[in-house]
């Protein structure tokens, strides 16, 4: 087994990534607002194979590029974002929400004298109900729907394999209306599932899809699919419980303006 990468321990992980934030602001400190740590670093459910992910915050205008590479026995990610674009983004609402927003609310501050890691986590979530449905039912003709009709496709053509993918694809696309639904966000992509299944607000039947999903058992081709129907009937059903309709009886052309 070759050695890298290597295992490193929660201590010597956090006196890296002090040595980089002394580094970083000796040497452009003057461009920098604020220094932080995000992921399982900062979560404190990093592993010992975990890599380091640090944010860095400029004035608006100011830009620093971002770093990524293997420094032995370390894999460092250096992100840098200017304060407007940062704020913005944690207020912000799209499809993968719930797996972005912990980037922005679970944030150790290493230098932030302007408190900016705290005022993002005071934004996430913090759009109206009306930005989360919107999203949904955007992301429910954009995803979901096309996905349920290649798994009708594929089990017609009998191209299981293919079945299989998509039935996955559709479980993480349920996971992701979950936490929309719920304005709950995951602590990690791994986790998605597990913490959807917890969640008091889900379809029917994603529960079972997610169970197979999970265990890796994808074999029985018409099982996947009976499990993909109920869960397709499950999220219609859901939606119609919510008051959000993704669907339309006419087409009409909005134009350049969109309306």
């Amino acid at each position: 087994m070759l050695p890298y990468p290597a295992a490193t321990s929660r201590e010597d992980k956090w006196n890296f990534i002090h040595q980089v934030k002394e580094e970083v602001l000796q040497r452009d400190g003057g461009s920098v607002l604020a220094v932080g740590v995000y992921g399982s670093l900062a979560r404190g459910s990093d592993g010992p194979y975990s890599d380091i992910e640090i944010r860095i915050l400029t004035p608006d205008g100011v830009e620093l590029p971002g770093q990524e590479e293997i420094i032995l026995p370390f894999k460092l990610e250096i992100g840098a974002m200017q304060r407007t674009a940062w704020l913005k983004g944690a207020a912000s609402v799209d499809e993968s929400w719930a797996v972005k927003a912990g980037s922005y609310a679970d944030v150790v501050a290493l230098h932030d004298p302007g408190r900016l890691f705290a005022e993002a986590k005071l934004a996430v979530g913090s759009a109206p109900d009306s930005a989360f449905r919107e999203v949904m039912r955007e992301f429910m003709v954009w995803e979901p729907y096309e996905t349920m009709g290649k798994i009708r496709n594929a089990v017609s053509a009998g191209d299981g394999a293919y079945a299989r993918r998509a039935a996955y694809d559709l479980s993480w696309q349920a996971a992701k209306l979950i936490g929309l639904a719920n304005r709950r966000y995951f602590t990690t992509r791994a986790s998605s599932f597990e913490e959807a299944s917890a969640m008091p607000s889900r379809p029917d039947g994603f529960l079972e899809l997610a169970a197979m999903a999970m265990d890796g058992d994808l074999r029985n081709v018409h099982e996947v699919h009976a499990r993909c129907e109920r869960l397709w009937t499950g999220l219609n059903e859901w939606f119609h419980a919510m008051g959000i309709d993704y669907r339309s009886e006419t087409f009409r052309w909005k134009g350049a303006n969109g309306a």
